[in-house]
């Protein structure tokens, strides 16, 4: 599929999730290519007089674009409870269990999620699978005890590895701490990492979101919108 086909389904996606932005929301706003284009749809609605109570973001992206459109951008700890946050993820499940960290915001994009009354993902067909594979799982490590976080989980057989930038140093979060990637082929038992990561000292977030999203849109390849529901 080239990038036009794949950015007007995209935008097909955008639009059916921003219907469902009203008057008064708190809203959360993810990031990623198809966000962008919801964030889009957004703008069309501000013209039209849409009106939201505050608005948090996960990226410093999503942000610089909602104020292009004129929305004032809150942090987290300024509202009580988002009423529904549309994001992205790098990898959904027939049980709308998902994987998200890829651009290193996972704390934030949980913290925000695990506070908003309604959780929607938009994605493209590529990021949807039968079991949670094909993506590795980011684990944000403090860095006082990375090395030894990285040694328990490679004994665990998880096979962690440090994110780098380009230039080759380790990647560092927006709070300072460092990236893990499990590269792991498939999480067959995804509840039972992430407790086991949750119970990891040294460890800050990682990047399984288990019942936690309550709809996702997806973009077929063929032009049609699924929309699953938990």
């Amino acid at each position: 599929m080239d990038q036009a086909k794949q950015d007007e389904l995209k935008k097909a996606a955008a639009k059916k999730a921003a219907a469902l932005v009203e008057d008064g929301m708190v809203l959360g706003v993810g990031t990623g290519s198809t966000v962008k284009f919801f964030i889009d749809e957004l703008g069309k609605k501000k013209a039209a007089g849409l009106t939201l109570k505050a608005v948090v973001t996960t990226s410093s992206r999503s942000q610089k674009q909602l104020e292009g459109y004129g929305f004032t951008v809150s942090p987290l700890s300024a509202v009580d409870q988002v009423d529904l946050t549309v994001d992205g993820a790098d990898r959904v499940d027939s049980q709308l269990n998902g994987i998200k960290g890829g651009g290193a915001a996972l704390t934030l994009e949980k913290n925000v999620a695990v506070n908003s009354k309604k959780n929607v993902w938009i994605v493209d067909e590529s990021k949807v699978v039968d079991h949670l594979s094909g993506f590795a799982l980011p684990v944000e490590v403090l860095p006082i005890s990375c090395m030894q976080v990285e040694k328990r989980l490679a004994d665990e057989g998880l096979k962690p590895e440090f994110r780098l930038t380009e230039d080759g140093h380790r990647l560092k979060t927006h709070y300072g701490n460092y990236i893990l990637d499990l590269k792991l082929d498939r999480i067959p038992v995804p509840s039972g990492l992430a407790d086991y990561l949750d119970h990891t000292v040294g460890v800050v977030e990682h990047g399984l979101f288990l019942n936690i999203c309550d709809q996702v849109i997806i973009a077929r390849d063929n032009g049609e919108i699924e929309v699953r529901s938990r």
